[in-house]
């Protein structure tokens, strides 16, 4: 018994000290960082102080914006639940010899950096772009609409960058549901829909719920495309942060903010596994 738990302490080692090295020890620098007093013309002030944490929760600028962060990434979340469960139902579920080709159009959009991907919503949210261009031939548009540097076109934006993770995920759970509990609830007298909303749709729900984890994780620490597409007048969080770090050389509140980023995620990161947990045991 003790060979066997020192031979598996050997193989979690390496594991482990990665993670204290890359993870633990710069989370806690940055915790130190956080509670560093900023004098502005100097880099940093070494001294204990919670005030920074007092300004994100009481300053109504900073509430906004984690208010507002919250609210796109929730959004984006839904959105990206609501169109990707059907397309991610029909790629479990298709027969057609073009399957691969299907998943093949799914995965390639992942190749693009999301600056990359940002640039071109750009292009074509601009007054000349391909939406304008498009809404004015067909009459939709009597004039040019701003869309550029709006809180919907970092909607799309996110949209476009999350929707492939979630049909992906959602696909591979959808893919290793037995066939046999819906052929079973067809055979009973349930309708297509009720078979899906009484039996695939729960026999997916872990799936669900980790790609909606994903997505609302990927959009509260998205950076190049709210920047990229929300301009100055719509903010969020990780563009905030590396304002603080990066133009204002504010390092204690820039941590601050970006532990409560990871606060807000590690917390919601906990609440699903616990929820699943309570699931595969009911």
């Amino acid at each position: 018994m003790e060979t066997n738990r020192l031979r598996a302490a050997a193989l979690v080692a390496p594991a482990t000290l990665v993670t204290i090295i890359f993870l633990v020890l710069p989370l806690l620098l940055l915790l130190r960082y956080s509670l560093n007093r900023y004098v502005p013309g100097e880099f940093m002030v070494e001294a204990l102080t919670g005030a920074n944490y007092v300004q994100a929760f009481l300053d109504p600028y900073y509430r906004g914006i984690l208010g507002k962060t919250i609210f796109m990434a929730a959004l984006v979340t839904a959105l990206c639940i609501v169109l990707g469960l059907p397309l991610a139902q029909f790629l479990a579920r298709t027969t057609s010899r073009y399957k691969s080709l299907l998943l093949l159009c799914v995965i390639v959009p992942l190749f693009v950096g999301n600056a990359v991907r940002a640039a071109g919503w750009m292009v074509a949210f601009g007054q000349q772009g391909l939406v304008n261009q498009v809404g004015l031939f067909s009459g939709i548009l009597d004039a040019p609409v701003d869309i550029m540097y709006t809180p919907a076109a970092v909607l799309i934006g996110l949209l476009s960058v999350n929707l492939p993770f979630v049909v992906l995920t959602i696909q591979s759970v959808l893919e290793g549901i037995d066939r046999s509990a819906e052929e079973a609830s067809l055979s009973l007298g349930a309708t297509s829909f009720e078979t899906w909303r009484l039996v695939t749709l729960p026999l997916a729900m872990p799936g669900v719920l980790a790609a909606a984890l994903m997505s609302f994780i990927l959009a509260m620490n998205a950076y190049a495309t709210p920047m990229l597409l929300g301009g100055p007048g719509f903010r969020m969080m990780a563009p905030v942060v590396a304002d603080e770090i990066l133009v204002k050389n504010n390092w204690p509140f820039g941590a601050t903010l970006s532990l409560l980023l990871i606060a807000i995620t590690t917390v919601l990161t906990l609440a699903i596994n616990r929820f699943l947990a309570r699931t595969r045991k009911a």
